[in-house]
């Protein structure tokens, strides 16, 4: 049967849309863990890398407040909605390396001409994937390609644990330690996860040691602010098409593949058309785009039920709107903690998605494809403004399709379903 010519160009979800009751009797503590664990994760590192290239771009205390109020908004709003429709765990959250490109940009464009790209990205972004492209596009590539652009782009997380170890051995050590022996004790593990016994670990080291330092001063709820947008051409020339790549390919290429190795059947068009209608929400109060990312959807889809692991995401996304309601004082409260302990967190946290990226990505075939995918992401080849993870695909691609032709044979043929592995 010729299922992608049938298929519609917006997936369907097959299957009814969560209901209350549904949502209340798949929901547990442990996907509420989860769900949380996702929401620190998102919300420290991510958070202090959008403050430090914002404020490096001379952007006021405002307008920084509401950039971070506008990730939060949308990741919530898109992650509930979403998963609530297609009854998976589809997080969404915003685009770290489009925000770390912006950097460069910020020193010679004005922010007004920054947020015009903001908004042009949206509206590319949603017409791609109304289009239909974008599925089309990601059939091509085969799987343990995309995985190795993963497994090289959470291989950050791995060595994290390392680096806090070795500069902070008060504050990580604990960590890792609580976490192996979580890990290794089943009965422990079973009564309290890893994850969740290693942040009350550190937490307490973090209180004890005297190293949380909040400032209680300012604001408390969000204040967003509308910065018009001037729609320059080279601001335009400059930043468009690699922050479309950064949504399109580098983020929600991870968050598919991540799903996929999962067991969930994600919606490729669907996540392009929510990426670009919500990252325009976000240009309307001066934030970067919005995407589905890899690690969260990693936190979200760590354990548990296949068919319940929504209710992760909806606990992440809940308290992402939390997050966006106090969104000056959140900011402060997570940036009060030492960086070891949420580089140790996080590096733990992702410690099995690594894990299962490097195995999906060299199991089997496209090995040399995969090699090469890897080595060219890590090395951080940065051609045209456009992240290196792109590239590692390209290379990676063009390097396989020469190399390792026999595993190619049958991987486009029109009788295959489009989002198969």
């Amino acid at each position: 049967m010729q299922a992608d010519l049938r298929e519609p160009i917006l997936e369907r979800p097959g299957v009814r849309p969560a209901g209350p009751r549904a949502v209340l009797r798949d929901w547990a503590p442990l996907y509420g863990i989860n769900g949380l664990i996702g929401l620190v994760f998102s919300a420290s590192g991510p958070i202090a890398v959008t403050l430090a290239v914002g404020a490096a771009g001379g952007l006021s205390d405002g307008e920084l407040a509401s950039w971070v109020f506008g990730i939060f908004l949308s990741a919530g709003l898109a992650t509930v909605v979403m998963s609530l429709i297609y009854r998976q765990p589809l997080g969404f959250a915003w685009s770290i390396p489009g925000t770390v490109l912006l950097g460069p940009s910020l020193q010679h464009l004005s922010f007004a001409e920054v947020v015009g790209a903001f908004f042009t990205t949206g509206v590319l972004v949603l017409a791609l994937g109304a289009s239909g492209v974008v599925r089309k596009a990601m059939a091509f590539i085969p799987m343990p390609i995309i995985m190795a652009m993963v497994a090289a782009v959470f291989l950050r997380f791995g060595t994290d644990i390392v680096s806090s170890s070795t500069e902070a051995p008060l504050i990580a050590l604990p960590m890792v330690a609580t976490f192996v022996l979580f890990s290794a004790v089943p009965r422990l593990g079973k009564a309290v996860p890893p994850v969740l016994a290693t942040l009350l670990v550190g937490v307490s080291v973090v209180v004890l040691s005297g190293q949380f330092t909040f400032d209680a001063a300012g604001p408390v709820l969000a204040q967003p602010q509308f910065t018009a947008p001037e729609f320059a051409v080279a601001a335009q020339l400059e930043l468009l098409v690699p922050l479309a790549i950064t949504v399109l390919v580098v983020q929600n290429g991870q968050g598919i593949a991540v799903l996929r190795s999962a067991g969930h059947q994600p919606p490729i068009n669907m996540f392009a058309v929510a990426s670009g209608a919500f990252s325009v929400l976000n240009a309307a109060v001066g934030a970067v785009s919005a995407c589905v990312t890899g690690p969260t959807n990693a936190l979200l889809t760590t354990s548990g039920e296949r068919e319940r692991q929504y209710t992760a995401a909806l606990t992440y996304g809940v308290l992402s709107l939390v997050c966006a309601l106090f969104a000056p004082a959140y900011t402060r409260f997570m940036l009060a903690t030492p960086e070891a302990f949420i580089l140790a967190l996080g590096g733990l946290a992702m410690i099995k998605a690594l894990q299962n990226a490097f195995v999906a990505a060299f199991a089997h075939k496209f090995t040399f494809g995969a090699l090469v995918t890897f080595v060219a992401t890590v090395s951080g080849l940065d051609l045209f403004n456009i992240h290196a993870a792109f590239w590692g695909i390209v290379i990676g691609y063009v390097t396989s399709r020469l190399m390792e032709p026999a595993d190619h044979t049958g991987l486009n043929d029109p009788h295959r379903k489009t989002i198969d592995r």
